[in-house]
């Protein structure tokens, strides 16, 4: 999974939220939501499809990494970077700082129940 840096990460969101979508389009929607001038998209737009984040076919750019995948990516950074890859420090940290909704612990316990019945 090639890494995806923060600023590239909030670009990435636009990518999934409008892809398949134009460089044209695409600069707009930077500039309307980051800032961005066109130059600055252009490098990004080349940068992650060097790195096979996405693609540009045309002008048209694709997203080659989901949503997902990078999410996931991302947690397991966060996870190993902060809390030494256990999962059961994150959730103790998490649960101290934030309560935990009835529907988030369920929706916990199914991802757990599925897991250890092997269905991930």
């Amino acid at each position: 999974m090639p890494k995806i840096f923060d600023s590239e990460l909030r670009f990435m969101q636009i990518v999934w939220e409008f892809a398949p979508v134009g460089s044209g389009e695409l600069v707009k929607l930077a500039f309307e939501r980051l800032g961005w001038k066109k130059s600055t998209v252009y490098t990004v737009i080349r940068r992650l499809a060097e790195r096979g984040v996405l693609a540009n076919r045309g002008g048209i750019i694709h997203a080659l990494v989901t949503r997902e995948e990078a999410q996931r990516e991302e947690g397991v950074e966060l996870l190993s970077r902060s809390f030494g890859g256990s999962l059961p420090g994150f959730v103790a940290a998490f649960a101290n700082a934030k309560a935990i909704s009835r529907e988030d612990a369920e929706a916990i316990r199914r991802i757990i129940d599925a897991y250890e019945e092997g269905e991930r």
